[in-house]
């Protein structure tokens, strides 16, 4: 029989299940045959069913084909089930009761279905959202859950709440509200009365089949509410999609405005180029700047970076949902905050050109005012006293003698004068070029200049006027002092030679690099090696006074207080001499000094740039192979997403070498080194390539994610992937894009034609018309053409469903099928109905259903 009937095996299990379950209980027994007689006519009436009716149901082993061998084939199959249930005609119960539980499994339970999911299932899962609402009800099983009768209250009053008041029950009286909903059910509802309160309540653990049996009558008697929820659900689903992508154009709109905002308020500030008096003030505005570099910058880069994820995330879901592309507020397009970064990124620029020129420029002017203050000190303190030693009349009560003297020391002031007339020019020039570089404190120096210029005139006026009142008297001059006189031509260019070296010693000194500092202890070898000289000349001067002091005591003559044709005494020789030869050391240590800070200059030149040198390739690699991992289809997308996270992971581990090249430059621009030339990059080159490299890798994540995204909610193979990208890159002439020409060409090779066609197509991929189209919108439009997505019409089938088929729907239906969120967000965006068969609080679901996938602000 096993060979001729299959089916036998699984009867026999069924079988075996019933005397697990206690089939022999007089109290299950009593409560089976309740419930079975609610459902059949009696045991002798299923032998008849069983051969016409229900045998081919249960085993499905009866051929409906008209021949002999399949009325042979059908009779062996009946006799057995007659012969092998011989029990059932017998009157056995336990067997009668089962065969009836199988009819009730297969004509009432096992047709229930909620989510896919199995009769039993779909049924708990029916009874548990139905009465999810309802307070001390919890529906776990079909047996402990239903004890106090508040679930099935709960099912009632869900579906016909004007038949029970749900707020009277207490759990705590479970007969009463087991009667109350079995009467219910018989006298409104046609479900017979299958249970007895007292059998339920009186059990430890109610009879699961019994219980099942029962609540599948209310699952069918309710049925016609089941359609109203799966409207309900899509509606859910379809305002769900909405809700979430307004937000997240929401949260766009505000996150780009923020960023707009910051960078308005920044480039006025960068665009600033008001001057600063002293070094000390720009110096603050330099590290001002550094701060902003280091710390208000980088998270508006992470925010920028972020906005353009967003963007594109939010532009995927609209495709995949079937809504229109995002556009953003007028002036917030991504182009638009590009324009105002790189914008922003050219007044930062400028900005630090400016300041580091600026800096140069104050530390010039520093330089040249002290230079002008020494020049002019030793000037004013060279012709103190000259204006009144020119304009006394000493010459006209003096000797013949006194008077050559006075003209002989006339012509060595001349001689001085002449030699002052160098610094004179020079005083004049610094203050000329502190005037061009406009120096805060130029008026000061311009009048000291002015005071200066005009003494010099008047000396020269002067001098000229007592050489021709001492000519006057030359005539009546006779005897000079040949000594004295050769000692005060020699004295005073001497002295004037002392004063320009002590000058020149004391001067203060600006340079930039090695060569520059090594050319000034060239110079200042140079110098000392014509001391030597020098001091011979000192030496010769010195004893032409000591001849004078010897010829005076060998002839016996007195002389008369000091040289007349010279101030320059050689005590005061001696003394500058001895300050030259004090200054000479100085200097020497002073240029060692700035030696050594070149040195040191010059190696955090070679420091940064071995640094440099290597990360920029670095970068530059970095970008290179990002490009080709994008375009290279290795693996499943999500191995290249995990390998393009290791890789970004990598990339960050990167950045300890950034933040001390950082260190480095900052070092130098301490130090106000200003070039280097064993590199050619620069801090700033650095850092764009590192911010484009973070974007870079960003933007490629983010495009795996969105592709994974497409793939998912599409249906999309890995092959269908490969094949799109294979596709793509072989039209692909720049990387991740290609113009309309060229997708049309790829169109023309996958069978589109016409340009009507083309022009359909296009709207679709490129809805903003720039003329390009990316991999992403690709994988959209080959996925959209083999899927199916909600459209309108959909979701006003749906809403006509919750609307009992009326051309609009009130606001008590939506809060009633609805969660109450979305229900009156529907509320808040239905404009009222206004046709012939309106009522009051009509609304129009159908042009709200049209607007959520037209151009709208929704």
């Amino acid at each position: 029989y096993k060979q001729i009937v299959p089916g036998v095996e699984i009867y026999m299990e069924q079988e075996n299940d019933w005397d697990r379950d206690l089939l022999l209980d007089p109290a299950w027994e009593k409560q089976q045959r309740k419930v079975r007689a609610s459902e059949s006519p009696g045991a002798a009436a299923g032998a008849c069913a069983m051969r016409y009716l229900l045998l081919p149901v249960i085993s499905g082993k009866i051929k409906r084909w008209f021949n002999f061998i399949y009325v042979v084939y059908n009779n062996n199959n009946y006799y057995y089930y007659l012969f092998f249930k011989a029990k059932i005609v017998d009157g056995n119960a336990k067997m009668t009761l089962g065969m009836i539980w199988t009819i009730i499994l297969r004509f009432a339970i096992q047709d229930i279905s909620v989510e896919e999911t199995s009769a039993k299932e779909g049924l708990l899962l029916w009874c548990q959202r139905k009465t999810a609402p309802y307070k001390n009800v919890n529906v776990q099983n079909f047996h402990i859950s239903w004890k106090d009768g508040l679930a099935f209250n709960a099912l009632i009053h869900r579906h016909r709440p004007e038949l029970i008041d749900y707020d009277k029950l207490r759990k705590d009286d479970p007969v009463t509200n087991l009667n109350n909903a079995f009467e219910v059910a018989e006298r409104y509802l046609d479900i017979p009365k299958m249970l007895d309160a007292e059998d339920i309540v009186g059990t430890l653990r109610p009879d699961e089949k019994a219980i099942m049996t029962y609540v599948s009558c209310f699952y069918h008697a309710f049925s016609g509410a089941q359609k109203a929820e799966t409207a309900a659900n899509r509606i859910c689903k379809v305002l769900a999609v909405n809700q979430e992508n307004e937000h997240l154009m929401e949260d766009y709109e505000k996150l780009a405005s923020d960023l707009l905002e910051w960078i308005r308020r920044t480039i006025p500030w960068l665009e600033n180029r008001a001057p600063e008096k002293t070094m000390t003030e720009m110096q603050q505005k330099l590290e001002d700047f550094r701060d902003y570099r280091r710390v208000h910058k980088p998270p508006k880069v992470q925010e920028k970076c972020q906005l353009e994820i967003n963007f594109n995330t939010l532009q995927t879901k609209l495709r995949l949902s079937n809504r229109p592309a995002f556009m953003p507020s007028e002036g917030r397009m991504v182009s638009d905050i590009n324009g105002a970064w790189h914008k922003l990124e050219g007044a930062e620029k400028g900005y630090e050109e400016w300041l580091l020129n600026e800096i140069r420029r104050l530390e010039r002017l520093d330089h040249l005012a002290e230079k002008f203050r020494q020049k002019a000190a030793i000037h004013e303190s060279w012709t103190d006293g000259k204006e009144a030693m020119l304009t006394q009349k000493d010459y006209e009560t003096a000797s013949l003698s006194e008077i050559k003297a006075l003209l002989k020391k006339h012509e060595a002031f001349e001689s001085d004068l002449a030699a002052h007339q160098d610094r004179v020019e020079q005083i004049a020039a610094i203050a000329q070029e502190l005037n061009e570089l406009d120096y805060y404190d130029s008026p000061s120096v311009n009048a000291r200049c002015q005071k200066i210029c005009e003494q010099w005139d008047a000396l020269g006026s002067l001098t000229q006027s007592r050489r021709e009142s001492l000519e006057r008297t030359e005539k009546q001059l006779e005897s000079i002092d040949e000594l004295y006189l050769e000692y005060a031509k020699r004295a005073a260019p001497f002295n004037n030679w002392m004063e320009g070296a002590m000058e020149d010693l004391q001067d203060m000194f600006i340079v930039h690099n090695i060569e520059e500092i090594q050319g000034l202890i060239t110079a200042h070898d140079q110098f000392k090696s014509t001391l030597p000289e020098a001091n011979k000349e000192r030496e010769a001067i010195q004893a032409i006074q000591a001849e004078v002091q010897k010829i005076a005591q060998y002839n016996g003559i007195k002389l008369a207080g000091n040289n007349p044709y010279t101030t320059i005494t050689p005590q005061s020789i001696d003394k500058k001499w001895e300050k030259v030869q004090q200054l000479v050391p100085q200097r020497d240590q002073a240029l060692q000094e700035e030696l050594a800070r070149q040195q040191s200059n010059d190696h955090l030149r070679r420091q940064f740039a071995n640094q440099a040198n290597m990360i920029g390739p670095w970068i530059q690699n970095k970008m290179e192979e990002i490009g080709r991992i994008s375009i290279e289809m290795n693996g499943t997308l999500e191995d290249q997403l995990t390998h393009l996270r290791q890789y970004e992971q990598s990339i960050i581990e990167y950045k300890p070498n950034i933040d001390q090249l950082e260190g480095d430059h900052q070092l130098i621009q301490e130090a106000l080194i200003f070039d280097n030339k064993y590199t050619a990059y620069t801090m700033e080159h650095l850092r764009v390539g590192w911010e484009q490299l973070l974007t870079t890798i960003a933007r490629t994540i983010n495009e795996i994610e969105n592709q994974i995204l497409t793939r998912d909610a599409k249906g999309i193979s890995q092959e269908q992937l490969h094949e799109y990208r294979t596709s793509f890159n072989h039209f692909d002439k720049v990387r991740n894009s290609f113009p309309s020409e060229e997708f049309k060409a790829c169109l023309i090779s996958l069978g589109y034609d016409g340009d009507a066609e083309f022009g359909r197509i296009m709207g679709i991929v490129d809805p903003n018309n720039s003329g390009a189209v990316t991999f992403q919108a690709f994988i959209d439009f080959m996925s959209r053409e083999t899927t199916d997505t909600d459209t309108a019409d959909q979701v006003i089938a749906s809403f006509k469903i919750l609307a009992g088929d009326k051309n609009y729907i009130t606001a008590e239906e939506l809060r009633r099928e609805l969660p109450p969120d979305q229900a009156e967000y529907c509320i808040a965006r239905m404009a009222p109905y206004t046709g012939p068969d309106a009522v009051p609080g009509a609304l129009d679901y159908m042009s709200f259903s049209t607007a959520l996938y037209g151009e709208s602000d929704l």
